[in-house]
């Protein structure tokens, strides 16, 4: 796990103040663009007990494997719809880019959430390009 002053994976400040809360449990995620973000970030440090914490039980694979090849390097938004501190619904749209030995590749995702008890994670597909 990065430090708290230590910038956070997803981008978007210091981890102490931006993902770390919701991956160890002490604040969860006020939006799902917040959501999106910590999981991008659980994807970076590899905690799969978040992962499948965050995953919606109706979509919720038993368990995961993560691959120890991948280092993800960049997460960017690109839209949101909804996903708000008063909404039910969301859906996030990102680049998520890695690299893998010395191959590079990236995951372009339109993730939708959930709040239920919280926000949680549906599923994604990828955008028609």
């Amino acid at each position: 796990m990065p430090a708290p002053d230590d910038p956070c994976p997803c981008g978007g400040g210091a981890f102490g103040t931006c993902c770390g809360p919701a991956l160890d449990g002490s604040r969860p995620a006020p939006t799902a663009e917040a959501l999106m973000r910590s999981r991008y970030t659980a994807f970076a440090v590899g905690d799969v007990a978040y992962l499948l914490r965050s995953w919606h039980r109706s979509t919720r694979p038993p368990t995961l494997e993560l691959d120890d090849d991948l280092v993800w390097r960049r997460l960017v938004v690109l839209g949101v719809e909804a996903g708000g501190p008063w909404d039910d619904e969301g859906v996030v749209e990102f680049v998520a880019q890695y690299t893998s030995g010395l191959a590079r590749g990236r995951l372009h995702e339109r993730s939708r959430f959930v709040r239920d008890d919280g926000w949680q994670y549906v599923d994604g597909i990828a955008p028609v390009q």
